[in-house]
């Protein structure tokens, strides 16, 4: 089981980019999935999350109405539009699949299953 993130990069503020999670042995249709982040000297944070069938998401306060998640079940990949970047979205993202299929939409780490590498992304100022 793979897991793999991918669209990070260096970009300014205001700027936008799409991450993308694809993903190897793992079906997804039936469970949430989301993305967290960590930040250099902090502790990984849930930013967006998304139900089976798209139809519910949840979004952390620093992010709701910049980021988009949003998710293909039959190319087993889910993306993040992040869009009027800022210098403290810098941090490594990384994408998971929830632990279970009852948690409709996973909100908090402990939610979550393991991840792969993520993706570097790093907004200029």
């Amino acid at each position: 089981v793979q897991l793999q993130a991918s669209g990070g990069g260096l970009v300014q503020a205001g700027g936008s980019l799409r991450l993308a999670c694809t993903t190897s042995g793992l079906s997804i249709s039936n469970w949430g999935v989301g993305w967290f982040r960590q930040a250099p000297g902090k502790e990984r944070a849930v930013v967006a999350s998304i139900s089976r069938r798209s139809g519910t998401t949840y979004y952390s306060d620093s992010v709701k109405g910049r980021f988009t998640i949003s998710r293909d079940n039959v190319k087993n990949a889910w993306y993040l539009q992040m869009n009027s970047l800022k210098p403290e979205d810098t941090a490594v993202y990384f994408c998971a699949r929830a632990i279970s299929t009852t948690l409709v939409v996973p909100r908090q780490l402990a939610d979550f299953g393991s991840s792969g590498q993520g993706t570097q992304v790093t907004v200029s100022s």
